[in-house]
């Protein structure tokens, strides 16, 4: 799953750290194969052309391809580049968003007021979780899949009980 509980450790470590990415379902590797073929397909059709003026005329659309395959694979990276971070303490909690162009988003509130809510439906996505509390409600993976988030939102909800009741 793209996200994971943290056990942080010290004397002013959260009680509970979650943190939640985006799925990749492409790692670099397969960056590097998909290229390969992408390269390779393109090559086959122009092998017939060698020795043609059509090969120069093929080539720079073969090659201009491949350059939008690598740019949009790239810009996609780039994208999902997101970090989210949730601390809860006993007093309070954070939740820092660390964005694709470097933008932080940062949301504070009081755990004992926190709510967390599943909404199945009326949000961008399907079983939308969100945290409620101090005159804010801020999303929280949204992008994992429909199957994620309900359980992360369970998790959450559990570890949120634990902290109050040890207050």
């Amino acid at each position: 799953m793209p996200y994971e509980w943290v056990q942080p450790d010290g004397p002013d470590a959260p009680k509970a750290e979650l943190h939640l990415w985006p799925y990749r379902s492409l790692p670099r590797r397969g960056f590097v194969w998909i290229m390969g073929m992408g390269f390779g397909f393109m090559l086959l059709p122009l092998l017939g052309m060698v020795g043609t003026i059509a090969l120069w005329w093929l080539l720079p659309f073969g090659l201009a391809a491949l350059g939008a395959l690598w740019f949009f694979i790239e810009k996609s990276y780039k994208d999902g580049e997101i970090l989210e971070e949730l601390r809860i303490w006993p007093d309070h909690m954070t939740l820092i968003r660390h964005g694709p162009r470097g933008d932080l988003k940062e949301w504070e509130g009081n755990p004992y007021w926190v709510t967390v809510q599943l909404h199945k439906s009326g949000g961008p996505v399907p079983d939308y979780v969100t945290l409620k509390g101090n005159g804010r409600e801020v999303e929280l993976g949204a992008f994992l899949s429909e199957d994620e988030r309900p359980a992360m939102h369970d998790e959450l909800a559990q570890r949120l009980v634990e902290v109050k009741s040890h207050q």
